[in-house]
């Protein structure tokens, strides 16, 4: 079964997101504060994290940081009251995969987690195919139409990164901390060259494109 945390500091909501989603199959467990959820996640392995932003002494920003030093690939949805760019942006910068304001549709949220959920299933997966090309994780090859892509490590990485998570902006702070050395001398501009290297190794794919989302990062939107 899907176990889903759940952080937020108002009761009531926070019973009522646990409830709804214990009766659509999902084993829920609910904290009011971030520290509750770092012991929380220190006794147990979830699949998905759900926020609050606005919380008491640790704020959704700084627990959304520190889950993504010690996890990755978990997935987090913040549920905010706060509708402003800034928030999303920095929210987006911090590692979250998705943004939701309050007042929160219930219905619209079982199907973020769904879609959240079934990209994370595909990013563990060795090998990953978007219409004609071919990601293998095992073979570092990239194949499109059955014709080989000429990519180095790094680039087939990045790419298959991107492509795990469609609609997802990384920024270059995340794929930096990725791939790349801490001792790397590497700035973000690295990330644009590689970037613009991949849109020219892989511009005959056409199920897909690189987009660059301004003041954020990179994200590929399936067409």
């Amino acid at each position: 079964m899907v176990k889903i945390l759940v952080v937020e500091d108002d009761e009531d909501f926070n019973l009522t997101v646990c409830t709804f989603l214990r009766r659509n199959g999902y084993e829920v467990t609910g904290c009011k504060l971030a520290n509750e959820a770092y012991n929380a996640m220190y006794n147990s392995l979830f699949d998905l994290i759900i926020s609050d932003v606005m919380m008491p002494r640790i704020d959704g920003f700084e627990f959304a940081e520190t889950v993504r030093m010690v996890n990755q690939n978990i997935p987090i949805i913040f549920m905010t009251a706060g509708d402003d760019f800034a928030s999303k942006q920095r929210g987006f910068s911090v590692g979250i995969d998705d943004y939701l304001v309050k007042p929160v549709n219930l219905d619209e949220l079982l199907l973020r987690i769904a879609a959240i959920l079934r990209r994370a299933d595909i990013a563990k997966r060795k090998k990953l195919t978007v219409g004609s090309l071919v990601l293998d994780s095992d073979a570092i090859s990239a194949t499109n139409n059955g014709k080989e892509i000429q990519v180095t490590a790094r680039e087939f990485n990045i790419m298959f990164k991107l492509l795990s998570y469609p609609n997802k902006t990384f920024s270059r702070i995340q794929l930096m901390d990725e791939f790349w050395d801490a001792e790397s001398d590497a700035t973000p501009r690295a990330v644009d060259v590689y970037i613009s290297r991949l849109r020219e190794k892989f511009s005959e794919c056409t199920d897909f494109e690189i987009v660059t989302v301004h003041g954020l990062g990179y994200k590929v939107t399936i067409k």
